[in-house]
């Protein structure tokens, strides 16, 4: 089958964004792996990609960093050819603070990873997708703008503020063929949660009205969906992964 082009997934070396990166490969999509530190894990997501017949190659780069971003899509052009769907994956850490002690050094160490990084990434591929008339722009997002969660108020303003970009782009890029979605997990543990209580997680999956937790390839399963033809009439849209943990 012929590739139907290049997925660029930020954050790919481990988690969700690894899970997303080898379905997306095995959809035929050439994958460029990102990631900011961590080399070796991301070589081993490429290895298992191509190890099952796919297409990938890892790109480190600070998707936060103006200058990164620019090189980055550069470089994955000329490797692997013009990006044709954005995955906005990448994190840092998200502390929990209380309001009293919130400062906006808070907040601007989220609005980087979920206002400035994508704006970056969006605005490096843009070119291509508009001369192709079509392109696939899925953020990951979060359940917790619904749960509000006390103390995380700086990782919720933010994701909040990344829903209103998806929105707001879906609407503006529309003309161009270029929908824009998200995908919003629940806690679905992944590597960094390996020391979770084993209390915390029944607590939450007790919850769920599915009566299990997720998995980081129920997640990548939405976005293969948004990144397909299928999903080619849907745009501005958020889909919720969390089992019903937050149906209103």
């Amino acid at each position: 089958m012929d590739s139907p082009g290049v997925a660029l997934v930020t954050g790919a070396s481990r988690g969700l964004g690894a899970a997303i990166a080898r379905r997306l490969a095995a959809d035929g999509w050439a994958v460029a792996v990102n990631y900011r530190s961590g080399a070796a894990l991301a070589d081993g997501v490429v290895d298992a990609i191509r190890a099952d017949g796919g297409v990938a190659a890892a790109f480190g780069a600070d998707v936060t960093d103006e200058t990164a971003v620019t090189v980055l899509v550069d470089r994955i052009t000329r490797e692997l050819g013009p990006v044709g769907v954005l995955v906005t994956n990448a994190t840092g850490p998200q502390p929990a603070t209380a309001v009293a002690d919130l400062t906006w050094q808070a907040h601007l160490d989220q609005l980087l990873f979920f206002v400035k990084s994508p704006t970056l990434l969006l605005r490096a591929v843009l070119p291509a997708m508009r001369e192709a008339g079509r392109g696939r722009v899925i953020q990951i997002g979060s359940d917790i703008f619904e749960r509000a969660l006390p103390g995380m108020s700086a990782y919720v303003a933010a994701k909040g503020a990344q829903l209103g970009l998806t929105r707001s782009w879906a609407r503006e890029l529309g003309p161009s063929g270029i929908t824009v979605n998200m995908v919003a997990p629940g806690w679905i543990p992944v590597e960094r949660h390996a020391d979770a209580p084993a209390a915390d997680l029944e607590e939450y999956r007790d919850d769920v009205p599915l009566g299990r937790l997720g998995v980081p390839d129920d997640v990548a399963a939405a976005v293969s969906y948004l990144a397909s033809d299928a999903a080619g009439f849907v745009t501005g849209q958020r889909i919720t992964v969390n089992g019903g943990h937050t149906i209103p």
